[in-house]
């Protein structure tokens, strides 16, 4: 399982990256990908929309079943990512590079810090 030390991540297996413009960047853990299986179907919220910390924001399907994905802040999407919608597969092979999600810009800096950290993202999944 694979938990990248320098990401923050919500107990609803989102990740989370600080880019160096002040977004974040938003995907679903390796531990996520992996308990779906083989995704199928990727649908996000376009530029411009509000999200609210806590609230689902799109859906991923696999061959197992659909599932939401969770905003870990609050925030305006600024990007969604096209290539995880044509090819879904794509959060199954690289789900910390090629298959983010979305860019957000977020509406309290601090809320990166109410994350957890990768050790107890660890505890919480093993």
């Amino acid at each position: 399982m694979n938990i990248p030390p320098d990401l923050k991540y919500a107990p609803t297996h989102e990740w989370s990256k600080l880019n160096p413009d002040g977004t974040v960047t938003i995907g679903i853990t390796d531990y996520a990908q992996s308990s779906l299986g083989d995704i199928t179907f990727v649908q996000l919220p376009k530029a411009g929309t509000v999200l609210t910390a806590n609230q689902p924001f799109g859906v991923i399907e696999s061959v197992k079943a659909a599932s939401d994905v969770y905003a870990p802040m609050t925030g305006t999407v600024v990007a969604a990512n096209p290539l995880v919608e044509a090819t879904p597969e794509t959060v199954n092979r690289s789900p910390y590079d090629e298959g983010w999600l979305l860019t957000l810009k977020v509406s309290d800096p601090l809320a990166l810090r109410r994350l957890m950290s990768a050790e107890d993202y660890f505890n919480q999944v093993r």
